[in-house]
């Protein structure tokens, strides 16, 4: 008996193996032709005549910049969030202001009725209320939590993490794009030049420091300090630069 159920489950296992190799290279290539198709879908006129440049990593998020005619015309942005029922992977495209043009859901494994629904609901224009199409993103929230975006019924974490990922592709995007634009972020200014400042102030009970402190890359410090609550065996303030 038991050299029975072990045969069996190697004949399974190889079998289960083989499928998989004969399959596993189509199923790739089906999702790289979903995701090439959603980079289009989510780009303005779905993407006709764009050029698509390599893709840009912000993080673990993924840009497909877009050029029509040699000017840019928006991104498809990839990004992943962890929602009720797994991963969602999201395909959401934006215009040169960040605003919103389009979604595509990647992959999803939301319960069927109910958080599956991310697919459609926040892109109803009937239903203002949910629909986020048209609009900029980085600070969306579900009403229940003070925000203005009506969540999926009786799905709120299905719509907070979908929300969530969008807010993260509108972040990463838009600091890429003034990155290029060359707009001044605190994470892209030149490092400020070097100015001298007289500094003071306390680094703990009675250990007050004085001196001069050079502002800008590196930021060094330097003068004295004087303890006043211990004194040293000789009973004099012991003086430390």
């Amino acid at each position: 008996m038991v050299l029975s159920l072990v045969s069996i489950s190697v004949v399974a296992a190889v079998a289960l193996a083989g499928v998989f190799l004969l399959t596993s290279s189509r199923i790739e290539s089906e999702k790289q032709k979903k995701q090439q198709q959603a980079i289009m879908d989510v780009l303005p006129q779905k993407g006709a005549g764009a050029e698509i440049a390599a893709p840009e990593q912000v993080g673990e998020v993924t840009i497909y910049r877009a050029t029509k005619d040699g000017k840019e015309i928006g991104a498809a942005v990839e990004v992943s969030e962890m929602g009720f029922g797994g991963l969602q992977k999201i395909m959401v495209g934006f215009d040169p202001e960040g605003k919103i043009i389009d979604y595509a859901i990647l992959d999803q494994q939301e319960t069927p009725g109910l958080g599956d629904h991310i697919v459609d609901w926040f892109k109803n224009a009937d239903k203002p209320g949910q629909n986020i199409i048209g609009r900029k993103a980085g600070e969306f929230k579900v009403s229940k939590d003070g925000g203005d975006v009506d969540a999926i019924t009786a799905a709120t974490i299905s719509s907070k993490a979908f929300l969530r990922a969008i807010n993260k592709a509108y972040k990463a995007y838009m600091g890429d794009a003034d990155a290029h634009s060359g707009a001044s972020k605190q994470q892209h200014a030149e490092p400020a030049e070097a100015e001298e400042h007289h500094c003071q102030g306390h680094h703990g009970e009675g250990h007050q420091c004085s001196g001069h402190c050079q502002h800008g890359e590196g930021h060094k410090c330097q003068g004295h300090c004087s303890h006043h609550a211990q004194e040293n065996q000789s009973g004099k303030e012991a003086d430390h630069e």
